[in-house]
């Protein structure tokens, strides 16, 4: 499917939280506070990267990146998600194409690596990989991988921003 890629402009908030309620609605594995993430993470400021996919003119696909805190002191790290697609449109390769977008823009930034929390047999296509020396408390290791762009990768417990805890 081809879409128009380009940052989230003020008149796209309302539409990026329809895009992130539907497209976790019936979704396995999600309490349904994705939409209310998103919000508190632009509320903060720490919307690193906030991408939409647009199809005649209309917000289909949305995703975030925000900064990540590690335990060993390493910056220029991010944490990818929520990914966002309306179920009418995924499984087209919106998701793809939205997130090679958000991970070259984070390389432009000048981003170390991201992590992301999520289906390892999808987000291994794009390079990430459980790291056994980088870990989210909580979670199994299969489910929460990493991608680093430079030699080196942290070692410890990763925190996504407070932002994550939002409820509404």
């Amino acid at each position: 499917m081809q879409a128009t890629i380009r940052d989230e402009r003020p008149g796209d908030i309302e539409p990026i939280e329809n895009v992130t309620v539907q497209a976790f609605l019936n979704a396995p594995h999600t309490d349904h506070r994705e939409q209310h993430i998103v919000r508190a993470l632009r509320e903060a400021g720490a919307l690193s990267v906030s991408l939409v996919a647009e199809t005649r003119g209309e917000v289909v696909a949305h995703v975030a990146a925000s900064p990540v805190t590690l335990s060993d002191g390493a910056t220029g790290w991010y944490g990818i998600g929520p990914v966002s697609v309306m179920p009418a449109h995924q499984r087209t390769g919106l998701g793809s194409q939205l997130m090679e977008a958000a991970l070259q823009r984070l390389q432009h930034l000048g981003a170390a690596g991201a992590v992301v929390l999520g289906d390892p047999a999808y987000y291994s296509r794009f390079g990430f990989k459980p790291e056994p020396e980088l870990v989210l408390p909580g979670v199994p290791a299969p489910y929460f991988q990493a991608l680093a762009w430079g030699d080196s990768l942290p070692r410890g417990e990763v925190a996504y921003h407070p932002a994550f805890n939002a409820t509404g």
